[in-house]
Parts: C-alpha cells; sequence; structure tokens
C-alpha cells in the first residue's frame, strides 16, 4: 500500500513547547469535514500546517445525508431560538452511527423457566458466614460475628437516607432459580452478571454509606481492604454520562438503577467466593477489596445500576484472527469518535477490562477483490463500559458544565505502577502539563493541581488526545495478546505501519500525530480500509426499549404488573459489509 498522505495535526519544531493544539487542531478530521468544535472554556492555542487541496473524504462525506442527533432529556432541553440556524456540512462522524458489522440472527440460549418459590423461611436465610480468605481458617465464634463495628455506628444516620428510588432486597435481585455471576470489580463498584427467564443483564453494585458487620479475625489477618463506600450522588456524574452515550453504537445500554437493602443470599456469597478464589490463583498477591457479602447487615445498602448485557471482556477473549484486530481496533476508534462529536466525550480508562466483545454473526472471509478494504469480516462487535473517569457534557445548553472526575482527589492513579494502563494514565496528564509527547515518571505525579502550560491543572478541560492515547494503548493489547497464526498478525503490523507511526504516543517530537479519535478513523478511510458503503450505505438501526428484568417479589406475584421499562433502547445494528 502506497503513503496515505496524514490528515491530522502537523507537529510544531521542538523549540515550540505545544506540539498539539489541544482544540482547534490544524487540517483536523473535523476541519477537512467543514465544521469544527468550539469546546468551550479553554484558550485557542496556535494550529500547526493546513491541507493544501480537499481530500478525497471531504469530497465524499460531503454529499452523504446528515445522520440523525440524539434528542437530549426533556428536563435539560435548551430554549432554542425560532430562526433557522446556517445550514453546515457535517463531519464524518455525524454518519458514523452507521458504520457497524451487521448482526445476524445469532443463537441465543433460551433461559430454563422457573417457578419462584419465596418461603418465609428462604426470606430470613442467612449465608454461611465464610469467606474464601477463611477457607483455611477455623470458624470464627459467635461472639465476634455479633460484634457491632465502629462502621456500622458511623454510617448508622446514613442507612434510612431519603430515595427517589424503588428499593429491593437481594432475594428480589436474585430468586432461588435465576442465576447470578461475579464477573469483575470496576472502579467503586461489583459487576454480577443476572439471567432469569426475563433475559439477561449486567448489574454495578455500589456500597453506600450504611452499616456492616465487623471483620472477623480471620479477615483481619488476612488484611481485606474494605472499598469505602460512597454517597449516592458521587456517581450521577457516571449515570448521566450513560444517557448522552445510550444513542451512540458502541456504548452500554443504561436500563435502571435502584437501591438494594438487607442481607444477602446465598447465591450471592458463592459468587463472590468463587470470583475471590479465581482472582487468587490468577494473582496470589492481589488483595480483596469488597467485603464479603456475608457481613451484609438488614440495613447495609447498595445502589445498583442495571446495564445491558455487554458481551465478554476483552481481557477473556482470544484473539485468533486478523479480522478480530481490524474490527475491534476501528470499532472503538469510530464510537470514540461519535461521542467527541455529540458530547465532547473522553473515556479516560479504556483498558482490556472495560472494553467488551460479542459474536453477533458468523466472520465472512476477505475476498481477493477487497481492494484494501480490511473493516468488516470478524462478526464482532463491541461495547464500551465504564465512565467512572470520563469526562463529557451537553452540548444542547450553552456554557453547560462538564462533567467530569477530578483525578487530582486521587494522584495514586499516575503515581501506580501495578498495571499497564498506569503509564496511560502519566501520559494523560503529562499532555495537561506539557501538551507534548513526554510522559513524566511517577515521581512527577505527586503534587495536586500542578502548573501546568495553560495555567492550574484541570480535567474539566476537553483534551481528545486522551482518546488516541487509550486507541495506543488497545492497538499495542491487541497485537502483544494476539494468538492466531504469526503471518497475520505481520500482516496486520505492516499494514498499519503507517497508523501506528503516528499513533505511537513514544514516537519522535518531529512526527505528526492524531489530534482525536475522529483523525484515526478519517485515516482509515483515506486509506481505503473503510468504504464508502461501509460510512454511507443502507445501514440501519432498530431503536427499541430494553427492559430491566429485575422485578420485586410483590410484582412478580402480580399477574396484571406489567414489567418495568427503561428509558433507554437497546440498538440491533445492522452494516452494510457486502
Amino acid at each position: 500500500m502506497g503513503r496515505v498522505a496524514p490528515v491530522f495535526a502537523t507537529v510544531a519544531p521542538p523549540t515550540s513547547r505545544c506540539l498539539w493544539p489541544q482544540r482547534d487542531i490544524g487540517a483536523s478530521f473535523n476541519d477537512f469535514m467543514g465544521k469544527t468544535h468550539q469546546p468551550s472554556k479553554m484558550p485557542r492555542k496556535a494550529t500547526y500546517g493546513k491541507q493544501a487541496k480537499a481530500s478525497k473524504a471531504e469530497r465524499l462525506f460531503a454529499e452523504l445525508p446528515q445522520s440523525p442527533v440524539r434528542k437530549p432529556p426533556t428536563r435539560r432541553a435548551a430554549v432554542k431560538s425560532k430562526d433557522p440556524e446556517p445550514v453546515t456540512v457535517k463531519d464524518l462522524t455525524e454518519h458514523l452511527s452507521e458504520i457497524q458489522i451487521r448482526e445476524g440472527s445469532s443463537d441465543i440460549e433460551e433461559v430454563q423457566q422457573v417457578v419462584r418459590k419465596t418461603s418465609k423461611q428462604a426470606e430470613q436465610e442467612e449465608p454461611a458466614a465464610a469467606d474464601e480468605s477463611e477457607d483455611s481458617t477455623p470458624a470464627t465464634s459467635d461472639a465476634e460475628d455479633d460484634v457491632d463495628s465502629e462502621e456500622e455506628l458511623e454510617y448508622e444516620e446514613d442507612s434510612y437516607a431519603e430515595t427517589t428510588l424503588r428499593i429491593l432486597s437481594w432475594e428480589d435481585v436474585c430468586p432461588r432459580g435465576d442465576r447470578i455471576e461475579k464477573i469483575a470489580e470496576a472502579s467503586y463498584a461489583e459487576v454480577y452478571r443476572v439471567t432469569n427467564d426475563r433475559g439477561t443483564s449486567i448489574i454495578k453494585v455500589i456500597r453506600l454509606h450504611s452499616p456492616i458487620k465487623a471483620k472477623t479475625k480471620a479477615q483481619e489477618r488476612a488484611k481485606l481492604v474494605d472499598e469505602e463506600p460512597h454517597a449516592e450522588e458521587d456517581i450521577n456524574g457516571e449515570l448521566q454520562i450513560s444517557e448522552w452515550l445510550a444513542d451512540i453504537p458502541g456504548f452500554v445500554v443504561y436500563k435502571e438503577r435502584y437501591v438494594v437493602q438487607g442481607k444477602a443470599t446465598r447465591q450471592l456469597l458463592e459468587t463472590h467466593q468463587v470470583f475471590q478464589r479465581r482472582m487468587k490463583r490468577q494473582d496470589p498477591g492481589r488483595a480483596q477489596f469488597y467485603p464479603s457479602p456475608s457481613r451484609y447487615l438488614d440495613d447495609t445498602r447498595f445502589l445498583v445500576v442495571e446495564l445491558g448485557d455487554a458481551g465478554i471482556a476483552l481481557e477473556d477473549w482470544k484473539l485468533t484472527t486478523e479480522s478480530q484486530l481490524w474490527d475491534i481496533f476501528f470499532l472503538v476508534a469510530v464510537a470514540l469518535a461519535r461521542a467527541e462529536d455529540l458530547a465532547m466525550f473522553e473515556h479516560r480508562d479504556l483498558h482490556e477490562s472495560n472494553l467488551c466483545i460479542r459474536q453477533v454473526h458468523e466472520p465472512r472471509t476477505r475476498p481477493p477483490n477487497s481492494r484494501g478494504r480490511f473493516y468488516g469480516y470478524s462478526g464482532l462487535d463491541i461495547t464500551i463500559l465504564d465512565y467512572g473517569l470520563s469526562r463529557a457534557e451537553d452540548l444542547s445548553i450553552d456554557y453547560a458544565d462538564p462533567v467530569s472526575n477530578d483525578l487530582e482527589k486521587d494522584l495514586g492513579f499516575f503515581t501506580s505502577t501495578h498495571a499497564p494502563q498506569c503509564k496511560v494514565y502519566r501520559q494523560m496528564r503529562s499532555f495537561l502539563l506539557r501538551a507534548d509527547r513526554v510522559c513524566l515518571p511517577p515521581e512527577e505525579h505527586t503534587t495536586p493541581y500542578a502548573k501546568g502550560i495553560d495555567g492550574l491543572l484541570s480535567w474539566d478541560v476537553f483534551a481528545p488526545y486522551t482518546n488516541v492515547l487509550w486507541l495506543a494503548y488497545l492497538y499495542s493489547y491487541l497485537s502483544s495478546n494476539f494468538r492466531g497464526e504469526k503471518k497475520e498478525l505481520q500482516n496486520f503490523r505492516s499494514t498499519t505501519e503507517e497508523l501506528w507511526k503516528y499513533l505511537n504516543p513514544d514516537a519522535r517530537d518531529d512526527v505528526p500525530c492524531f489530534s482525536c479519535a475522529a483523525d484515526v478513523v478519517g485515516f482509515g478511510v483515506e486509506a481505503g480500509w473503510i468504504t464508502e458503503s461501509q460510512l454511507a450505505g443502507s445501514a440501519h438501526s432498530i431503536l427499541e426499549r430494553e427492559e430491566s428484568i429485575i422485578v420485586s417479589r410483590d410484582d412478580d406475584e402480580d399477574e396484571t404488573a406489567s414489567l418495568r421499562r427503561s428509558p433507554r433502547r437497546s440498538q440491533y445494528r445492522q452494516s452494510i459489509v457486502e
């Protein structure tokens, strides 16, 4: 393949400190599509380089119909002027909702119909107070288990805090006969998969300020660490971002949230134990950060967020074909580019645990006459999860305050070296401080709100280059964890050699770079890896509302009670891949 002229910012000479302007990038993907982001409260910087003439992508996409724009929630809608706004050419990201792989009719395993038997004995049943950390330790006495902890006293006043959400029990979440499986531990939350006769959901469980039983002596000896409880408003930002992104293909479907209160069921305890034992086998030095369900009391409360089932985490997915590498990388890039445009979104934590994969239809063989096209053959779809560290804002409101997590409150993100993604956290913060590729070492991240090139560091700013950093991390992860034939990996790397040149965060100062995820997608279009028909063919989406599968026992026993329906919809996407 011949060299492709990059359509992104050209780096300034080494004497200049600002290698890539964070907002107004010269000849960026949005610029050459005829529309420039004007994100808010950040000073403009000089731009470097420009495109000499209209590119093939510009001429092509200027003629495409505009894709529908998500309607903002009514309660936050701004008053719009009756005067029509000037018509402008929408950039590629307005059409990215149509870039996806055709979803075939995959086989769905029928969930066995079960009769819920709820007796007084089952309601009062308590799980055995055994934890995986205590498997090799004699059981503690009843006196030890009955001791009130300081934590109980500290949170007693908050345990009955008012809430507008419905309150369920763990027996409601997973009655006997249903299935619950702990699958991950995310930022501030435990993650479970729940399956019943209504379907499958993912639930994120966040402990609220409320009493909990004291640790046993065995748990103390095991040096168990309890994740700090949170106030309900602490995660409102993440939920708000979930709603803004719910109409964008590639992001998780939000169903509902509610409060769960009371003692755990035996099923919850057992899946917690199985998960902890599995994690210990994989990493013997791993600490347990979430309390055992055996310690839940009648007043222990959790905020539970119910989401659509996204599939298997990338870290557990076996990468075996070249087409999987192409599709996973560009499906993520397309989703991020669309979110950049519609919500000025940065994920800021997109490692292999926060990306899920599903096989939606059978993979196809790439035909000999594909003429450079590589995208759309694996049959995979992706879902981006966990917006706990993310940044976004409501573009329907002028001068709206962004929603973001102030990472300066926990500099441990940047000083830690326990996992590969810790370097990306440092790269993000270094970029906000210096506006160049230099990654400061851990010891340079010990002063909160340090002064950078734009003044005191703030995570409110829109710096989409962080999405590029995570795409670079994804590219490296896919290449390093490929388990297929070496020839296929070599072909992928050689074909994308120039892409990696501009994506690589460790490249030389004189090498141009991508400024945002939209730049990466634009490069793929210019290279011919993604075709015209995949961008603007007869692709369509079917929008439906997706139901919560969790109901209370009272509702379940009432034959006339209808299932609660979520304000969010599920998307079934089909793309022209022929």
